[in-house]
């Protein structure tokens, strides 16, 4: 048997063309990429405490030998990345800035104080969610201070 088909009527439509497609959003639409000059990066790991702690370990061992000269900031890090475990994990203590947050001034406002001055090349904060107002004044103070900004979040 050999196929032939219809003159005169347009081919039928597959369920996904004829209902679906038409339905959904371009992704272009959808996802708006930051800026190219960006200064706030997040990221997020998520496991065991120990495991967050292993893929961390090389981020921030790479973040404290950096070429730039400048402080890699630690803002209220975890009570798990204490200063004996930045030493087991051969970090540049030398390069490194740990700065504790406390009741008259918060993780965020020195944070910001932090990225202004300009005295770090990096400043890694903690915050679990960032709204969009705290985004802004990370971003703004980084762009001040020409420096970056990297919150992670520790998740289980």
């Amino acid at each position: 048997m050999q196929y032939q088909p219809i003159t005169g009527k347009p081919p039928q439509l597959s369920l996904f063309e004829g209902l679906i497609a038409h339905s959904l959003t371009p992704f272009e639409d959808i996802v708006t990429p930051p800026p190219a000059d960006d200064r706030l990066s997040e990221m997020t790991l998520s496991g065991s405490n120990g495991h967050c702690r292993l893929l961390l370990a090389p981020i921030l061992r790479e973040l404290s030998e950096a070429t730039d000269t400048r402080w890699l900031t630690l803002i209220a890090p975890p009570a798990s990345l204490s200063q004996r475990w930045l030493r087991e994990t051969s970090l540049n203590l030398d390069r490194i800035l740990l700065l504790p947050a406390n009741e008259s001034q918060g993780a965020l406002d020195l944070a910001c104080k932090a990225l202004i001055s300009g005295c770090s090349h990096t400043v890694v904060t903690w915050f679990a969610r960032l709204d969009r107002a705290s985004r802004s004044r990370l971003r703004a103070a980084a762009e001040l201070g020409h420096t970056q900004s990297l919150n992670i979040r520790l998740g289980n």
